[in-house]
């Protein structure tokens, strides 16, 4: 995942049993296929460089079994750990917070939802017959993805206007490091898999 033309899309696969989703760059290449493994009592995700799923490029996989408080570590296809990303516990029930760390374990970044109310609308609505196919072109959340050290906004991960609220978008809005890039992204393919299950 280098030398990526932003904006990003993401684009989860419906029809599939597994929690599946591309990501392509502005370019239209892709550089991601991201699938969760259904029926697991502990998450674990892989990311491919594409949808043959022949290239594993990185794992992500749950410290406990109970999502609450737990804690994603990432690692590339020889196991060597790069970061992790944690949901802020009794936090995460209103606003969406996420807390990325490196490899030394220091928190560096912090993902945090801008506007807990659209949230509120999407879930609500997505509950009512009929009117909850829409809440995708209705509601549209949005991931400010925070350096911790001055509060500089470096990315946002935004939900796109589409059916069953499957596409999703990341813009980068300043410089971060290659290294970085690479744990902010994985950190977002783990939030967005979590924050869908929350509805």
């Amino acid at each position: 995942m280098k030398n990526n033309l932003y904006p990003l899309q993401l684009e989860f696969k419906i029809g599939t049993l597994a929690n599946d989703f591309s990501i392509t760059d502005a370019s239209g290449r892709g550089i991601a296929y991201v699938r969760q493994k259904m029926f697991k009592f502990i998450d674990d995700i892989s990311v491919f460089s594409d949808e043959n799923r022949n290239d594993l490029i990185y794992r992500i996989k749950a410290n406990k079994w109970i999502d609450f408080s737990a804690s994603y570590q990432f690692t590339d296809n020889v196991d060597y750990e790069i970061g992790r990303v944690a949901r802020r516990g009794m936090a995460s029930l209103w606003r969406a917070k996420y807390e990325v760390f490196n490899k030394e374990q220091v928190n560096d970044f912090l993902v945090q939802e801008e506007n807990a109310w659209a949230k509120v609308g999407d879930t609500l609505f997505g509950e009512i017959p009929i009117l909850g196919l829409l809440t995708g072109y209705l509601f549209h959340p949005k991931y400010a993805v925070k350096r911790v050290s001055d509060g500089t906004i470096v990315a946002r991960l935004k939900k796109e206007p589409s059916f069953f609220g499957r596409k999703f978008s990341v813009e980068k809005l300043a410089e971060i490091t290659e290294n970085e890039e690479e744990r902010i992204l994985l950190s977002l393919m783990m939030m967005i898999l979590l924050e869908r299950r929350r509805g």
